[in-house]
């Protein structure tokens, strides 16, 4: 039998129990819409965690340390690699060469210290860190009041939240209301704050000197001499954060920010420069790390190996994700077999109603035999009724799905709305899910016409024509 008198004979076939089968289609399409909802969620709970993982700055970077910081004894690159004594030191050659590696957007250090700010007199201690100006693309500052450095020289600063609430005596107290970020901007916007901070000065003293005075001053270190001298910065309040750019740091977080090349003029001491400037005869500053930025994601563990053969310890979110990765695969897991369960139960109802139409329809079997047609063009007869019913539905199926995602997703983003949140779109369907839900409802509902097929093309021909 030919494939377009299969197709017809076919369609003919079910427009005569046009009910029967409309209602198996239905069946068939709402176990589809439950699989392509269900999966669907889970996808773009996942495009919904790796867009806040890419927007926050880390998906994208890369957390470069020395071996010889001891903080990270113990770790597995540690003892795989060379030993901290005798490795690299983090400075600013060093991270030249990091930035000159393919694939990387910049490579900026790490700059953050404890000092004092003043404000209206008042004396302050908190934690700043130095910011590049590629992190205005981050989305703490999405909400932030005000705005971002003018410039990466500019004698600017941003706040945390916290810390504006803490300029101004605000106290939060268990069950009141949050303070909105836009009633903390109006008093600080444009307000000066003063920084008093150590500034380091290092000087390289010649081989003759060192000779005269082998013991040094009280702090020479290996002929590298440096000063620290008590200095004051007025800083002008340009922005206040309402999220967390920091908020995966934990304890180290930093509450106020600076433009990084300002940070960098400065030359603030900090605890690498008293571990390290023993080692930095060149009078280089050291950092205690350096965050890279990648072009794309998917490189990312391209160059954490480059890094680590240079002899430095790496550390990217792309670590810590992968128990992620496997969450979520589980959970695309148990999402699919729940939603499959809908379509078997549609596939018992393909096998109902195909058992149903060869009893009604013996004579017309009994009549195809006897004028030649073989027991494989019955059986094709019922497979291409099944697919067809399994395509119709799958179709029907994947725009029912994602009417469901989209009408959850409307819902869900009022309610969002309603509670001051931003609106989220966690329900995706990929093109990919479209074609797999449709080949899966076809495969399905050929499976489950194996049964009726097989028990047509067994039919007596003889038989099927008394039949009455």
């Amino acid at each position: 039998m030919k494939l377009p008198d299969l197709t017809g004979l076919a369609l003919r076939n079910l427009r005569e129990s046009f009910l029967r089968n409309s209602l198996t289609t239905v069946g068939i399409a709402v176990g589809v819409a439950s699989l392509v909802a269900m999966l669907s969620l889970g996808i773009g709970l996942q495009e919904l965690a790796s867009r806040r993982l890419v927007k926050s700055g880390l998906f994208d970077t890369v957390v470069v340390t020395s071996r010889r910081d001891l903080r990270n004894f113990g770790r597995e690159e540690e003892r795989n690699g060379p030993a901290p004594g005798e490795s690299r030191i983090l400075d600013e050659p060093t991270r030249q060469a990091i930035e000159r590696l393919p694939n990387v957007l910049e490579a900026s250090p790490d700059i953050r210290f404890i000092t004092e700010l003043r404000y209206e007199d008042k004396p302050h201690l908190t934690m700043i860190a130095a910011l590049p100006d590629s992190a205005k693309s981050n989305d703490a500052f999405d909400g932030m009041q005000g705005k971002f450095f003018s410039s990466d020289i500019a004698p600017e600063v941003v706040l945390q939240k916290a810390f504006a609430e803490e300029l101004l005596g605000k106290t939060r107290t268990p069950g009141a209301a949050e303070i909105n970020v836009a009633e903390l901007a109006p008093p600080l916007l444009g307000k000066e704050l003063t920084m008093r901070y150590a500034q380091r000065e290092v000087a390289i003293q010649p081989p003759l000197a060192r000779a005269e005075n082998p013991s040094g001053e009280e702090h020479d270190m290996a002929g590298a001499a440096y000063s620290v001298i008590s200095r004051e910065q007025k800083l002008k309040i340009v922005g206040i954060a309402d999220l967390d750019p920091e908020s995966m740091r934990g304890p180290t977080r930093a509450r106020v920010f600076l433009p990084l090349q300002l940070a960098e003029s400065l030359h603030v001491m900090q605890p690498a420069d008293l571990r390290e400037i023993s080692q930095a005869a060149n009078g280089q500053p050291v950092y205690s790390s350096v965050n890279v930025r990648v072009k794309d994601p998917k490189d990312v563990q391209t160059i954490e190996d480059a890094i680590k053969k240079m002899g430095f310890n790496t550390f990217s979110i792309l670590d810590a994700s992968r128990g992620l990765r496997q969450f979520f695969a589980v959970l695309y897991a148990f999402l699919a077999i729940f939603g499959s369960l809908a379509l078997a139960v549609a596939s018992i109802g393909i096998v109902n109603t195909l058992v149903m139409a060869i009893l009604e329809r013996r004579r017309e079997i009994g009549i195809m035999k006897a004028i030649g047609a073989s027991d494989g063009d019955v059986k094709k007869l019922f497979f291409a009724e099944a697919g067809a019913m399994g395509i119709l539905g799958g179709i029907v199926g994947v725009g029912l799905g994602w009417a469901i995602g989209q009408v959850i997703n409307f819902g869900t983003n009022i309610y969002l709305r309603k509670q001051e949140l931003p609106p989220e779109h966690f329900w995706s369907v990929p093109w990919w899910l479209v074609a797999f839900a449709i080949l899966f409802a076809f495969g399905v509902s050929l499976i489950s016409g194996l049964y009726p097929a097989g028990r047509a093309a067994r039919l007596d021909p003889v038989q099927a024509l008394r039949y009455e």
